[in-house]
């Protein structure tokens, strides 16, 4: 259970933050995904993370304090059409940097996915650099509850079999079913 969780600062590059030795949680995913909204409901506030009204919201690699344990690392969406080529690329470049160059290896990396719009290229093609670079991943599957109820299993079976051995969690931020299973296999 998470009892705290504080704002530490954004990075765009290098900083010490990233040799403290703190274990870290990173979030990665493609814009309008939901992500801060995964991590509100995760920390059970609605406003730790600022969650824009317009995708694209985050620009640089945000740290939050969780429990005085571990750092939830909220990293910037990719893929936003809105943005430039130069901006997607910086962001791109951002993401694969924290990834595989700046030398934190984080715990664990949760793949945020909108349940509705299923594994995209660009999903898979971050999906294969957490494989590549042995870092342990998740996906979740965000706006379940968008879904009918009848039609989940076989939503969540088809996102399942692209993942491979990467386990999908079917998760709502409108609901807090699940949110305890999460937290385990993000803490674990």
């Amino acid at each position: 259970m998470i009892r705290s969780a504080t704002f530490i600062k954004g990075i765009r590059g290098t900083d010490p933050i990233l040799e403290d030795d703190i274990p870290q949680v990173a979030f990665v995913g493609r814009s309008n995904t939901g992500k801060s909204s995964v991590i509100n409901s995760l920390v059970r506030s609605r406003d730790l993370v600022k969650v824009g009204k317009k995708p694209g919201k985050t620009k640089e690699i945000n740290f939050f304090y969780i429990n005085n344990k571990f750092y939830l690392v909220d990293l910037p969406g990719y893929g936003y059409a809105r943005a430039s080529q130069d901006e997607r690329e910086q962001i791109r470049r951002m993401i694969l940097w924290y990834l595989t160059d700046s030398g934190v290896r984080p715990v664990m990396v949760a793949l945020i996915m909108d349940s509705n719009v299923g594994l995209t290229p660009l999903d898979l093609q971050m999906l294969e650099v957490l494989k590549t670079n042995n870092i342990r991943c998740t996906i979740v599957a965000n706006k379940v509850d968008k879904i009918k109820l009848a039609d989940r299993p076989n939503v969540l079976d088809g996102i399942q079999k692209m993942a491979g051995d990467v386990e999908v969690f079917g998760y709502s931020t409108r609901s807090t079913k699940g949110t305890d299973q999460l937290l385990a296999k993000l803490m674990s």
